[in-house]
């Protein structure tokens, strides 16, 4: 219990920190006045002033900011014209702002680059962990922990090559080859083209052949210094994040599987009990989840700032403020509706 904890605290804290901590550096690396980098919100529990920047640790932790001086357009007495946020040139403050979301993937791929050397690359085993019945894979003989070796004349290393060599063939029958406890077999199989939903609910037609994976996994050294495995891994995992927010838009995945922070606790605290590995690979996926989020182009986030300051460049001057207040009141809407539809469902998978 106590391990969970101090998981949930470390790997949110730590996302909230290096999502701000891009805010803080590009502002910084902009000559631009920080008024205060807060991780949480509401009264301060604990922190220091270094310069004209107020560094504090807060009572409520949903989150955190970096207040940038003139950030509203306000006085500032503290700091000079020069350094204030809104006498910067709109590219500047868009860089602020998309500073954030970008630490994300960074923070994402950081970890990746670290699990790739310190792991190597993570391949699932050709394992059979279970034979549908009735299948085509159980009329052809298969058996619970066979190994797959060669489809053809394809020697099989991983499962997901097995499935793409299964579905390159296109229903034809197939000749594999298999390691059962030492003995080698070849078995004949003709996959059957079936119909099924895939994670995103999207409906998919594929030849089977009826087996499950064991979930068993290999570890391979990467080549080089693992800088392209953890690039394909946060690209990846980038498209799959995407691709189920807009699954849920087009009602592909019920919204009932919406999220919120009840979850993303339990998540946490299974990964950690997992082992490190899985909870660092665990913070990758939030990290990557946190970015895309702020990245969406709602009001009051950080892709609402980007889409004002895009359209600011676009049109050569600054946008209408009452416009601006009143979507940013919409966005907050949103945020809000979005948030409490999140919790709600944690609580009713909580009840059930």
């Amino acid at each position: 219990m106590i391990t969970s904890v101090i998981a949930i605290v470390l790997v949110l804290g730590g996302l909230i920190f290096f999502h701000e901590l891009g805010h803080f550096t590009v502002a910084r690396m902009f000559g631009m006045g920080v008024k205060a980098f807060s991780l949480g919100f509401g009264p301060k529990l604990a922190g220091f002033t270094s310069g004209k920047t107020d560094y504090k640790l807060a009572a409520i932790p949903l989150g955190g900011y970096v207040a940038l001086a003139g950030e509203q357009g306000e006085e500032e007495t503290d700091f000079a014209d020069e350094e204030l946020f809104s006498n910067r040139p709109a590219w500047q403050r868009l860089c602020v702002v998309a500073a954030g979301p970008f630490f994300n993937f960074l923070l994402a791929f950081i970890i990746y680059w670290f699990l790739a050397m310190a792991q190597g690359q993570a391949i699932i085993l050709p394992l059979v962990g279970g034979v549908m019945p009735d299948s085509p894979a159980a009329m052809a003989g298969f058996q619970k922990d066979d190994m797959i070796t060669s489809i053809e004349t394809e020697s099989i290393k991983s499962w997901s090559q097995m499935v793409d060599a299964i579905r390159a063939a296109e229903g034809k029958s197939l000749t594999i080859g298999v390691d059962r406890s030492g003995e080698q077999l070849t078995l004949h199989v003709t996959p059957e083209v079936q119909t099924h939903k895939n994670i995103f609910g999207e409906s998919v037609t594929v030849p089977m052949v009826g087996i499950n994976q064991s979930g068993q996994v290999r570890f391979e050294p990467v080549e080089g210094i693992g800088l392209q495995t953890a690039l394909v891994h946060t690209w990846n995992m980038s498209q799959v994040v995407i691709k189920g927010f807009v699954s849920i838009i087009e009602r592909l995945i019920p919204v009932e599987m919406v999220g919120g922070p009840i979850m993303l606790a339990q998540m946490v605290s299974k990964s950690a009990q997992s082992g490190v590995y899985d909870l660092l690979g665990m913070m990758a996926v939030i990290s990557i989840n946190l970015a895309i989020i702020n990245l969406l182009p709602i009001p009051v986030l950080d892709g609402g700032h980007i889409l004002f300051f895009t359209l600011e460049i676009v049109f050569r001057r600054p946008l209408n403020e009452k416009w601006k207040a009143m979507s940013m009141r919409m966005g907050l809407l949103v945020l809000l509706l979005l948030m409490g539809l999140a919790i709600f469902n944690d609580v009713r998978r909580l009840l059930s």
